[in-house]
């Protein structure tokens, strides 16, 4: 019966991964060159469907939140229920246009579908293998699974919704979802860092919430409302911009995604690429025409190239490879975020295309440090020296992926090229901020990469039993990591470019130089993991020289005689970069930052 049942959540899972990217797929083919379009989608009955579903919400995390005796989530989430449903008791909260499709509504449908999608895919296997070698905790894959598609779905609804009502029905949806999904385990830390991360979210919710109530009682009930309205409504849109920083995790508000690395990997990867954090960043892009220009818009920047500075040098002194990546997304959502407060047309081309870039190589490395790990039996970056010989397959996919995060556009080219521009025509300080963590940056990716191909002791090939489902979804995601450099180009013209062009009447358009530029990369991110992986495999093997007599391998004599080993570790200047010491920074001058946006507001 067991063997029954998991067939049939296998088939399941990849029957839905496969028609919600079919639907991703067949989406673009049918709307790419459309410009926008609206849908009402009957509104009466959905917004019943939507308020049962808030009140149910509600009276889950207020039962989660009694049980545990924990009074703040439940006084924020009865606090946010209350005001929803006196936005509901105004008169002509009637909405004609609940749904929208553009350009940058296909984008994200396009990262959320294609990618959550073959996340979807690799749980299954992952999952199956996690339970093997965490017996003590409970095996509740088909809520795993499920958890997982309904993450999807609201990702789909917030990407589609103009009916503000809907869209903040959505963001919570998002925030229940990781909370279930950070806990799954039902360890202490996992709990505790579940209810961090719903805690945090929570409060940006309640900005958000009030926001939404303001501009109903204003007469303002759609995101397109909002755009026509312009800097009229700066003071909402500030507050749901700060609800925008929480879920994208800019400092203050950092911790709660650090927390969640507790949670399963797949769950990491869909937080870090597809879903969760790119809600916030993709709000910002909706607002950024109205904070062009504005003292709030260059604090939202400067709080974003802090937290991309901050968050990058933290990255530094972690050896663990899922902290690594969290400080990273948090960085690289912190160069969005500052793309975003400076609403330029340049800033902006150059925000979407550096979430394409990041969901595409962060979720590929999530995947396959989880994979890694199984093998390995730890996450911690200097246990995967030599990686290359011991699992090259593995290893050419790792290095794919790093390669993608700091030498595509993403990383050191292009993207940040026309951002630097944007940067400096708004303010050269923050040129000085993405100057400065982009030498970071590059600084712990080679640190990561040089450990996969340095060997300083013999190392035997362990056998890569990783499963079919996770092969195929690691292969398909460095093949789309590779194919996006290729058709950089074409992405750019037919469907950031359109959307820039819309929103601000001229758009940024690649040069030649540009082209050639990409094409240099992407022979880059081919021969560069080919070449270590192949040369991994042909390295002849020297004995270390230490100064002093080798006694055995990895072993000599040094002073006084004393038998020592040979040990070789990266710089982690955890003194320089420590995590506590930073955050303890970023998150004071952030906060002050936050309350210099609504004193001016006041003022």
């Amino acid at each position: 019966m067991a063997i029954k049942q998991e067939t049939i959540r296998k088939a399941t899972a990849y029957i839905a991964s496969i028609v919600i990217l079919a639907a991703s797929l067949f989406l673009l083919y049918s709307n790419f060159n459309s410009g926008t379009s609206y849908n009402n989608a009957g509104y009466d009955f959905v917004n019943w469907l939507l308020l049962f579903g808030e009140l149910v919400i509600a009276v889950y995390i207020a039962y989660k939140s009694l049980i545990t005796k924990r009074y703040l989530p439940l006084a924020l989430i009865l606090i946010q229920t209350a005001v929803l449903f006196y936005f509901e008791s105004l008169p002509n909260t009637g909405v004609q246009n609940n749904l929208f499709i553009d350009q940058l509504s296909l984008i994200m449908a396009m990262i959320t579908g294609v990618i959550g999608s073959i996340i979807c895919v690799y749980s299954f296997s992952y999952m199956r293998d996690f339970h093997k070698q965490h017996k003590e905790v409970p095996d509740r894959r088909g809520t795993f699974m499920f958890l997982l598609f309904a993450f999807l779905g609201a990702m789909f609804g917030l990407i589609f919704s103009n009916n503000l009502h809907w869209l903040y029905f959505f963001w919570e949806v998002t925030s229940l979802c990781s909370f279930a999904l950070i806990g799954y385990t039902r360890s202490h830390e996992a709990v505790e860092n579940a209810f961090k991360a719903l805690t945090i979210n929570l409060i940006g919710g309640l900005f958000f919430i009030l926001a939404v109530l303001y501009l109903g009682m204003n007469g303002i009930l759609t995101l397109d409302g909002i755009s026509l309205a312009g800097k009229a409504v700066l003071l909402p849109v500030i507050a749901i911009s700060i609800a925008c920083m929480v879920k994208s995790a800019q400092l203050p508000f950092s911790s709660w995604l650090v927390g969640a690395g507790v949670a399963p990997t797949p769950v990491s990867a869909l937080l870090h690429s597809s879903t969760m954090v790119n809600a916030g960043v993709y709000l910002l892009i909706r607002f950024a025409p109205i904070f062009q220009g504005t003292i709030q818009g260059t604090l939202i920047s400067l709080i974003g190239g802090l937290t991309f500075v901050l968050a990058s040098a933290i990255c530094v002194s972690q050896s663990n490879a899922k902290k690594v990546l969290a400080y990273s997304t948090i960085a690289n959502l912190g160069l969005i975020v500052a793309c975003a407060g400076v609403g330029s047309y340049e800033a902006i081309w150059a925000a979407i295309l550096l979430i394409i870039f990041h969901s595409l190589a962060k979720s590929l490395m999530f995947m396959t440090v989880g994979s890694v790990e199984h093998r390995i039996g730890s996450k911690d970056i200097e246990d995967m020296e030599s990686l290359v010989t011991r699992m090259p397959r593995a290893a050419l996919v790792m290095i794919i992926g790093i390669a993608g995060m700091f030498l595509a556009p993403f990383g050191m080219l292009i993207s940040k090229w026309v951002t630097l521009k944007a940067f400096m025509d708004a303010d050269p300080l923050l040129v000085g901020l993405v100057a400065l963590g982009s030498g970071i940056t590059v600084f712990f990716w080679a640190k990561w990469l040089g450990k996969l191909v340095a060997e300083s002791r013999v190392h035997k090939k362990l056998k890569e039993k990783i499963t079919g489902g996770e092969w195929a979804a690691l292969g398909t995601l460095a093949t789309l990591t590779i194919c996006m450099c290729l058709l950089f180009p074409l992405v750019s013209t037919f469907l950031v470019e359109p959307f820039v062009l819309g929103v601000y009447g001229t758009t940024t358009q690649l040069s030649q130089d540009n082209v050639v530029i990409m094409m240099m990369m992407l022979v880059v991110i081919l021969v560069l993991p080919l070449s270590m992986v192949y040369y991994g495999q042909k390295r002849r093997h020297m004995d270390p020289y230490a100064c002093g007599v080798t006694t055995a391998e990895m072993r000599y004599e040094g002073s006084l005689g004393i038998d020592r080993e040979l040990t070789v570790k990266n710089y982690y200047l955890e003194n320089m970069f420590g995590e506590e010491k930073l955050m303890k920074y970023g998150i004071a001058f952030c906060s002050l930052l936050i309350a210099g946006m609504f004193a001016l507001m006041v003022l």
